[in-house]
C-alpha cells in the first residue's frame, strides 16, 4: 500500500494521473464568506500562475484552465496586479466574459499600480508577464488607481473582494514594516472601505503571509476576509493560536493560500522539494517524510490529506490553489472527494505532527 501511495504522490507533482481513492468528478461544495452575502466555492483558483510565475504559459492554456476551473464549479477567481505585471488579470479577464459574471466571485488585490512607461524591474519570479513595472503604493489615490486598472484589464464594471496586499514583514522587511502598515490603514483601507459603503465591493480585506499581521489588521479594521498563505497547513499551524480564533470572534471569512507551502506538501520530501519558495532544509524534508509516512500507512495521498485538513478549521471559507493547466485543475478538485480516515488525524497528533487543538476536517460539503 505504501508503496502505491508514494507513486500515486509522484504522479500528482508531475501531473500524470489523479489521486488515491478517488471517486468522480462533482461540483464544488460552497461556504459562506464571512458575514458577505457572497457563497464561494470550498476550493478556488489562484491565478499567480497565470502571471508566468515561474514558466511561461501560452494564452490559451492559461484561459483554457480558468475555463475549467469555472466548468468544474469553482467559482472564487484570486487575482492580483503583481502576477505577471497584470497579465494574469488581462487573461482572466478573457475567460470572464466566457461564464455570466453574476456567476462567479472576482478577487483581486491593491498596493500596486502599473506603469506602462518603466520597465519590468523587480520580476519577483514572474519569468514573463507584461512590460510593466508594478509600483508599490499604498495611498488612497494609489489604491484607487489600481482598482481602475485592474477592472480595465479584467473588463467587468465590479468587483466582489479587494484585498490589501502583501503588507507584511516577508515583503517590505522588519525596518519598513510599521511604515507600510500606516500606510495601508490611512490609505488603502479608507478607499476600500468608502467603496464597500457605496456598494461596488461586497467585502474588503487583506492578503499576507504571516498570521501576526492578519491579527494586527483585525484590530485595527474592520475587514470582512482575509487570505492567508502558507501559515495554516498540515505542515505547520502557526494561526492556530490567535489569528483563526479572532476571525472567528469577528465573522472574518478566511481564505488560505500556501496550502502545499510552496511545494513541499505536494511533492513530499523529495530532493528539491520547496519549502516558503526556497529548497527545504533537512528539518522540515525530516518532518514531512514522517507525515507521508502516516498518510502512506492509511492509503492517502499527502497533498489530499493536505488539502482537507486546511478546509477543517471551522473559519475557513476556502483555500485557493493555483494551476497551470486544465488537468491540474481536475486533479485539486477530484481531490475533495478522496476519504481521508479520521484515524490519520489522531495518528498525527500522536505523533505530536499536528497540533492538538487543531479541528478534525469536517466533510467538504459541511
Amino acid at each position: 500500500m505504501a508503496s502505491k501511495v508514494r507513486a500515486h504522490r509522484r504522479d500528482w507533482a508531475m501531473g500524470r494521473r489523479e489521486p488515491v481513492n478517488m471517486k468522480p468528478v462533482f461540483a464544488v461544495p460552497r461556504r459562506a464568506l464571512g458575514g458577505t452575502r457572497l457563497q464561494v466555492s470550498v476550493l478556488g483558483f489562484g491565478t499567480a500562475p497565470l502571471g508566468d510565475l515561474y514558466v511561461q504559459l501560452d494564452d490559451g492554456t492559461a484561459i483554457d484552465t480558468v475555463k475549467r476551473a469555472f466548468e468544474l464549479g469553482i467559482n472564487l477567481l484570486d487575482t492580483s496586479p503583481l502576477y505577471g505585471n497584470g497579465l494574469a488579470e488581462h487573461r482572466c479577464g478573457a475567460a470572464i466574459r466566457r461564464v455570466p459574471r453574476q456567476d462567479i466571485v472576482v478577487c483581486t488585490k491593491v498596493g500596486r499600480w502599473t506603469d506602462p512607461f518603466r520597465g519590468r524591474g523587480d520580476r519577483s519570479g514572474f519569468v514573463g508577464g507584461l512590460p510593466h513595472q508594478a509600483v508599490v503604493d499604498y495611498s488612497y489615490d494609489g489604491t484607487m488607481r489600481s482598482v481602475e486598472q485592474s477592472l480595465l484589464r479584467l473588463g467587468v464594471d465590479r468587483l466582489d473582494l479587494l484585498l490589501i496586499h502583501d503588507v507584511d514583514v516577508w515583503t517590505h522587511g522588519v525596518d519598513a514594516i510599521d511604515e507600510r502598515f500606516r500606510e495601508a490603514m490611512t490609505g488603502a483601507y479608507v478607499a476600500l472601505d468608502r467603496l464597500r459603503a457605496e456598494g461596488v465591493v461586497a467585502g474588503i480585506g487583506i492578503g499576507v503571509n504571516e498570521a501576526e499581521m492578519c491579527v494586527r489588521f483585525a484590530q485595527a479594521g474592520s475587514f470582512d476576509t482575509m487570505l492567508l498563505a502558507g501559515r495554516y497547513s498540515l505542515l505547520e499551524q502557526p494561526a492556530l493560536t490567535e489569528f483563526l480564533p479572532l476571525a472567528q470572534q469577528q465573522g472574518i471569512g478566511v481564505l488560505l493560500g500556501g496550502v502545499f507551502n510552496s511545494g513541499i506538501l505536494a511533492t513530499g520530501a523529495v530532493s528539491g522539494a520547496k519549502y516558503n519558495y526556497r529548497d527545504a532544509p533537512p528539518e522540515i524534508l525530516a518532518r514531512v517524510a514522517r507525515i507521508e509516512s502516516i498518510c502512506d500507512a492509511h492509503g492517502v495521498a499527502l497533498p489530499t490529506a493536505a488539502l482537507h485538513f486546511a478546509l477543517g478549521h471551522p473559519a475557513v471559507a476556502s483555500v485557493v490553489l493555483g494551476g497551470q493547466s486544465p488537468q491540474e485543475v481536475e486533479r485539486n478538485v477530484a481531490a475533495l472527494s478522496c476519504d481521508v480516515p479520521a484515524v490519520l488525524w489522531a495518528d498525527l497528533k500522536a505523533e505530536r505532527l499536528l497540533a492538538a487543538e487543531a479541528p478534525v476536517p469536517l466533510p467538504v460539503a459541511g
